[in-house]
């Protein structure tokens, strides 16, 4: 027994680790939570890979924000992502319905050309800007405690990074409930929805751009590669768990917060980077969900079909 509290202590041991600790699992969370919620109906709409479309053709919206600013402040980076990233969805989109490439080649083809065209822009104008391969695969969440304090007047409120991820979460928390049937009708049945007159295109461009923005926010601490995991793993574990999409969305929260506190740990005893062992944990923990799912488990439904054969 004292073996297995130690393993659960690990990271927890003294004040400081907890301290730590505790801000890269909030961090951790948020993040898991809106590429979720995001990633849930981007699942339901079988554009899964959309996510790490819009994730690689972010680049040259970022080298461009630097052009034109001169500066790596947060705020013209998140602008120039965003902006590069509905150009990505757009592009996708138009080369899907306008032409005859299908959605997976038009996909293949708009992130390659727009991650492209950044590594040129970067090679050739923006040669003294840095950028980490390690951090944009990996990202650097066990940095986090080390970012600014945000102050407002007098007050210092705590890290600014888990504030402006904490933001960017409370936006798609309150979009996914205001846009929820609309969203829904839109993922579902697009038929129904442009006979009840749905702004299906707007809904469209704004589920895009709200995964641009998510992607923007995750972009530092999980890396890019790692994104899509985290907004595909939640809403896929659920399948095998619900058949209804508002217990699914509700489930994002106790996923992410699994995911994170598991990635601590697995990165403390393993020494992984703590975000791909966050989504290793993802992984891990749909394993049983696909095996015994109440929804279709793969063992479960085995079970059953052999039951019938009997009866």
């Amino acid at each position: 027994m004292s073996f297995f509290w130690e393993i659960l202590q690990g990271p927890w041991e003294t004040p400081s680790q907890v301290s730590w600790n505790l801000q890269i699992m909030i961090m951790g969370s948020l993040v898991c939570l809106s590429c979720g919620l995001v990633g849930t109906f981007v699942v339901i709409r079988r554009m899964a890979l959309l996510g790490d479309a819009i994730s690689h053709g972010i680049l040259p919206g970022i080298v461009l924000a630097y052009l034109f600013t001169g500066s790596l402040s947060p705020g013209p980076m998140w602008i120039g992502a965003c902006l590069a990233g509905l150009g990505c969805g757009v592009s996708i989109e138009w080369l899907s319905t306008r032409t005859p490439l299908r959605e997976d080649a038009a996909m293949g083809l708009t992130f390659t050309s727009f991650f492209a065209l950044g590594i040129v822009l970067l090679s050739l104008q923006a040669g003294n800007v840095h950028l980490d391969p390690a951090c944009v695969l990996y990202g650097d969440i066990g940095l986090i405690p080390l970012e600014k304090e945000l102050k407002l007047w007098n007050y210092t409120l705590g890290n600014q990074s888990i504030w402006s991820t904490g933001l960017v979460c409370l936006t798609t928390v309150i979009s996914s409930f205001v846009l929820y049937r609309l969203l829904l009708v839109t993922s579902f049945d697009l038929s129904l929805a442009k006979s009840l007159g749905m702004p299906v295109l707007c809904v469209q461009y704004g589920l895009m751009l709200l995964l641009a923005l998510v992607i923007v926010a995750s972009f530092e601490s999980v890396g890019v590669i790692l994104v899509l995991a985290m907004m595909i793993l939640p809403s896929v574990s659920s399948a095998f768990l619900f058949d209804r999409l508002p217990p699914i969305l509700i489930s994002c929260v106790p996923w992410s917060i699994l995911y994170s506190i598991g990635g601590i740990h697995l990165a403390h005893w393993t020494d992984f980077p703590i975000s791909a062992s966050m989504a290793l944990v993802g992984s891990i923990l749909f394993i049983p969900c696909c095996l015994f799912g109440p929804k279709g488990g793969v063992l479960r439904k085995s079970n059953m079909q052999t039951g019938q054969r009997i009866s």
